[in-house]
C-alpha cells in the first residue's frame, strides 16, 4: 500500500492551493478541531497525516503532535514543511508503534478509507488514546455525491480511489466500542463555484444533513 502514495505529495498538496481545495480545508478544518480542542501543551497523534495539510493547524494551537504515515516522501515534504518541532515516524496504523496511553488526543484524516480492517485501525487509535481523550477520524463519507463520483472514476480510470472503502458516518461509528458523536461538512459538489459553495455549505450545516462528504 505505501506505494499508492508516494506519488501523491505535489499533487495533494497543490489541489489544497485551489480556490475551491482552500474552501474545503477551511470548512474540513472547522469540523475536525472542533471535535478535536487540541490544547497547549496536548501530545497528539496525527495518524495517516499525509504531507502535514491539517497537522500545522493543530500544531498552531499549542499541541505538540506526533505524525505518523505509512509513507516516506508524503512525511518528507510534511518536514520541509513543517520544519522544527514536528516528530514523525514512517509505520502503519494497523500495528501503532507506541505504549498504551501514549497521546492525550488521536486524529485521523482521510485515511481510514484506504484500511480494510478499519476496526482494527480505530482499535490501535483507542489503545494508544488516554481515557478520557478525544479520537477523532475523517473519511470521505459514503452517502457523499463525492465518494460516489470518485468510486465511477475509479472503475473507468483506476487510480489511488480503486483502493479505497467509502463507509457512512453510522458505519464509522458502529466500528467503535464506545458512544461517539459524528457530523458532516462539504455539502456542495465538487463542480460548484467557491462563492455558492459557502452558501450550499452553510444550509447544508443549517439542516444537519449526514451527506457532506
Amino acid at each position: 500500500m505505501p506505494e499508492l502514495f508516494d506519488n501523491w505529495p505535489d499533487e495533494y498538496e497543490n489541489w489544497f492551493s485551489t480556490p475551491l481545495g482552500k474552501l474545503i480545508k477551511g470548512f474540513e478544518l472547522n469540523l475536525i478541531l472542533g471535535m478535536l480542542t487540541p490544547q497547549a501543551e496536548e501530545h497528539i497523534l496525527d495518524a495517516g497525516c499525509g504531507t502535514g495539510i491539517f497537522t500545522s493547524d493543530i500544531i498552531s494551537k499549542g499541541a505538540s503532535v506526533t505524525g505518523l504515515d505509512i509513507s516516506r516522501p508524503m512525511l518528507k515534504q510534511a518536514l520541509r514543511k513543517i520544519g522544527n518541532g514536528f516528530n514523525c515516524i514512517c509505520a502503519d496504523m494497523l500495528k501503532l508503534p507506541f505504549k498504551d496511553c501514549a497521546f492525550d488526543k488521536t486524529v485521523s484524516i482521510t485515511a481510514i478509507e484506504f484500511i480494510e480492517d478499519a476496526a482494527q485501525a480505530l482499535s490501535e487509535l483507542a489503545r494508544v488514546t488516554k481515557p478520557g481523550g478525544a479520537i477523532v477520524v475523517a473519511t470521505l463519507n459514503s452517502l457523499s455525491p463525492w465518494a460516489e463520483k470518485r468510486r465511477i472514476a475509479a472503475e473507468k480510470e483506476g487510480g489511488i480511489f480503486k483502493h479505497a472503502i467509502f463507509r457512512s458516518p453510522d458505519e464509522l461509528a458502529g466500528l467503535l466500542p464506545f458512544k461517539c458523536t459524528t457530523g458532516t461538512a462539504i455539502h456542495f459538489p465538487d463542480d460548484a463555484d467557491p462563492d455558492n459553495a459557502i452558501e450550499i455549505e452553510k444550509k447544508g450545516h443549517a439542516a444537519g444533513l449526514n451527506s457532506g462528504a
